[in-house]
This record gives C-alpha cells, sequence and structure tokens, in this order.
C-alpha cells in the first residue's frame, strides 16, 4: 500500500494531468480487488454426500477452513433456509443442530423419506458467495423376498422352474440363485414404478435328477440396505425304483437239495406299490413260494438253473435286478476199488507215525519216574 501510495504522489506531482491520475487509480483499484479476492478463495467450503436408509437419521456437515467470520448457511432442495447460522428458520423439527462453530454447521434429519431426496447446499457468505453441495440417497430396503415354482413336484429328469420377486426396494435389489452349493443361471427383468420404486423378478429353469430330492433352492437379495435376504425352497423329486436282490440263503454255493432264499429291496419316491418276481424266459418252478419282496425255492436242482429277476414298479417308472443261478451236483467222496491200495496204504503211515510218536514220549515219561523214584529212596 505504501508503494502504490509514493506512485500516485509521484504521477500527480510529476504531470497534474488528470489522466495519469486516473490510470493510477485503476492500477490500484484492480490491485485491491486481486487481493480481496485472493483472500476469500482461501476459506475452502467443503461438504460430503449421503446415502441414508429410509426412516433413519442422516447429517450434513458444511465445513470452512480458514474463516474470517462470514456467516455460514445450510440450504434445502428448495432453496429454502434451514439453519442460517445456528438458528433454524425452517419450521421443520426432523432438522436439529449438531455443531456450530466458526469452522462448521452440521445439521441431523431424522426420519427421512423419499421426499426429502435431493441436492442441499452449503453456503457462506463472501464476496462472491460460495457454494458447496450435498446429495441426499434414500435408500428403502426390499421387503421379504417370495419365492414360487411351477410345480410343487416334479419327476425326474423333467424341468422345473421357480420364480423369486424382490418388492419396493430403491435402488433396485439384485438377485443370485444356489441349488445346495451350486451358482445358477437366472433371467432377471427389472420394473419402476410410479413412486421411484423397484420390483425385482428372477426366473431360473433346470432339469432336476433323485439326488436333487430335498435340495435347497435359495433366492438371495442383495441391496445396500439390508443383509442376509433370502428366500428357500426345497425340491421334491419323484424317481423310479431302485432295486437290489440280496441272497438270504445260503451263504455259498447253491447245490442240489439246498434251499434258496432271495430277497428283493427296492426304493423309489414314491415307495414302489409293485413287486413281481420272474424266471427270465422259462417259468417260475411250480413249488416255488413268492411273499412279498421275497422267492423261496427249496430242494433245488439242476432244472432250476437260470436268471430270476425281481421288478419293482411306482407312478416314475420301473426298475429290475437278475440274479443268476447255477446249481451244483452234491458233494461226494468216491474212491475207486483199484485205487484202495493208494488210500489205506498212506493212511497206514499216518498212524503209524503217530504211535511211534506217543510211545516214545511215554517211554522218557517213565523213565524220569523211575529215577526220580530211584533218588528219594536211597539211604541216608
Amino acid at each position: 500500500m505504501k508503494c502504490l501510495k509514493q506512485v500516485s504522489n509521484m504521477a500527480i506531482t510529476g504531470s497534474g494531468s488528470l489522466a495519469i491520475s486516473f490510470s493510477v487509480f485503476m492500477i490500484l483499484a484492480a490491485f485491491l480487488h486481486k487481493g480481496d479476492t485472493a483472500h476469500h478463495q482461501s476459506q475452502n467450503l467443503a461438504t460430503d454426500n449421503v446415502s441414508v436408509i429410509e426412516g433413519e437419521t442422516a447429517t450434513i456437515s458444511c465445513r470452512v477452513r480458514n474463516n474470517d467470520d462470514s456467516v455460514i448457511q445450510l440450504l434445502n432442495p428448495n432453496r429454502q433456509t434451514i439453519y442460517f447460522r445456528d438458528l433454524r428458520p425452517l419450521k421443520d423439527s426432523r432438522f436439529q443442530l449438531v455443531n456450530f462453530s466458526d469452522n462448521e454447521l452440521r445439521v441431523s434429519l431424522s426420519n427421512v423419506s423419499l421426499s426429502d431426496e435431493g441436492r442441499y447446499v452449503c453456503q457462506l457468505y463472501t464476496d462472491p458467495p460460495q457454494e458447496a453441495y450435498a446429495d441426499i440417497t434414500v435408500l428403502v430396503p426390499p421387503g421379504s423376498p417370495i419365492i414360487e415354482s411351477r410345480e410343487d413336484v416334479v419327476s425326474e429328469g423333467n424341468e422345473t422352474e421357480l420364480t423369486c420377486i424382490s418388492i419396493g426396494s430403491k435402488p433396485a435389489a439384485s438377485i443370485r440363485w444356489m441349488k445346495g452349493e451350486d451358482d445358477l443361471t437366472a433371467e432377471t427383468t427389472v420394473e419402476e414404478t410410479y413412486d421411484r420404486m423397484f420390483t425385482v423378478t428372477s426366473r431360473v429353469r433346470f432339469s432336476v435328477t433323485k439326488e436333487d430330492d430335498g435340495v435347497p433352492v435359495d433366492c438371495i437379495v442383495d441391496h445396500p440396505a439390508v443383509k442376509d435376504l433370502l428366500a428357500q425352497r426345497h425340491l421334491e423329486v419323484l424317481y423310479k425304483p431302485e432295486v437290489k436282490i440280496v441272497v438270504t440263503y445260503p451263504d455259498g454255493l447253491t447245490r442240489e437239495g439246498d434251499n434258496l432264499d432271495l430277497t428283493c429291496i427296492a426304493e423309489g419316491k414314491p415307495h414302489p406299490h409293485q413287486i413281481n418276481w420272474l424266471r427270465v424266459d422259462e417259468d417260475v418252478p411250480p413249488h416255488a413260494v413268492v411273499t412279498g419282496s421275497d422267492l423261496y425255492i427249496e430242494n433245488l436242482n439242476k432244472s432250476y438253473n437260470g436268471t430270476y429277476r425281481c421288478v419293482a414298479s411306482n407312478a416314475v417308472g420301473e426298475a429290475y435286478d437278475d440274479y443268476v443261478l447255477y446249481v451244483y451236483g452234491t458233494l461226494r467222496l468216491t474212491i475207486a476199488p483199484d485205487r484202495l491200495f493208494l488210500f489205506y496204504p498212506n493212511m497206514t503211515v499216518i498212524i503209524f507215525t503217530a504211535v511211534c510218536m506217543l510211545m516214545f514220549f511215554l517211554i522218557i515219561i517213565l523213565f524220569f519216574v523211575v529215577v526220580f523214584q530211584h533218588i528219594t529212596t536211597k539211604p541216608i
């Protein structure tokens, strides 16, 4: 300032002209304006965007660095003043002062609704005024998802379809599917309603096997306003029987004269309503007894050889298992007359050897008995 004053005095005394004086005045005004503007720009005004769940509380913070006692105020999206310094002109008691100082105006808004969404203005009364903007985004969590199936019960090998609906969220929810531990690929549609809310519909289609019976299918809804939101449906799959023939008797080979007892084990969904025994390409022996799932044949002979089949059926289909019967001859020990001399000499050697060993041990024992008696009866 002192330098500028000297320049002004020199211009006036040197020439005395009005033009030169006016030029110096303009230079001085420009310099002062530049200095004042730089001073105001050093006052940094800042705020942050806010995301809040509907019904909860949002907080807006207007922050100033290097404040020179300029006034801070907060305006709503309609440019109405909510707070002027620490005063609230707006008659909405949901707005409450949290903090006021030279460097911050912090205001809370409770019970937030969709109508509160928009751009709020932090304003600092400088020349010119400074503004910073805080966008409030209201999140609306979706309701509980609804899962529906095209059919309650499905037969193995057929395709089933499940639909999951998430209603009334903002922003739109995302839906993913899992069958047991496996991810499923879905078709998803998003519909925006009149009140800026979204409805999401997701569908999955897949073929089922009997292993899918009882497996859970989960519709999982992801949304920034809520966690762990899902709907679950357990699959009910019908499948044809699984059949197995178990030999109850005998434990080993089947021979002529033996009895045979077979049991047919059949499991399915629904449970098999019919179990039949038959002999492939031939009739079942006339005296065979069928009791439920058991087949009993007594006094076997080789004419009974063949394939025996157990057939089980339910509403889905039928299945069978086979047992191949082969009857062996009876076990007999026969020795031809011309080979008796091979049999009996061998037996004689065995018996003779056993007798000799027995006599040897008896003699040894007798020897020790005599020696012991001799020692004990010898006079002292």
